[in-house]
């Protein structure tokens, strides 16, 4: 049977991880972060994916919102934060990252990606 977090956001993680996909098999594995946030962008803007690049997240703590601010690599469709990676294999600080944007900002849905192994690996965590 099927939950309701498996239909939360499930068509637009399969888009931008289509566009992963892409950027992977064109450039492979061995570049650092930045080359594949670059490329990434250019990918999600031919497939017409709405993203923001770097976006700033704001942190709040008992109602205040703290100077302190976190930046996502990407944010698509307005509420799905996509954080890259170029490392040999994911830790649980990568998934503690991405789970400490989607508290701080609300949104419930994230994908974790690496462009760092052979494979491309990616996880979707929701909250």
């Amino acid at each position: 049977m099927n939950t309701y977090e498996d239909y939360i956001l499930k068509e637009e993680c399969y888009q931008v991880i289509g566009c992963c996909m892409n950027v992977h098999n064109e450039l492979g594995c061995g570049f650092l972060e930045p080359v594949y946030q670059e490329a990434l962008s250019i990918e999600l803007g031919l497939k017409n994916i709405p993203f923001e690049k770097e976006k700033e997240l704001e942190i709040i703590y008992k109602g205040h919102v703290l100077m302190k601010k976190y930046f996502a690599d990407f944010v698509c469709y307005n509420k799905l934060i996509v954080e890259l990676k170029a490392v040999k294999e994911l830790a649980k600080e990568h998934t503690s990252q991405l789970l400490n944007y989607l508290h701080a900002t609300g949104n419930r849905v994230g994908l974790l990606i690496n462009f760092g192994s052979a494979k491309l690996e990616f996880k979707r965590v929701i909250i």
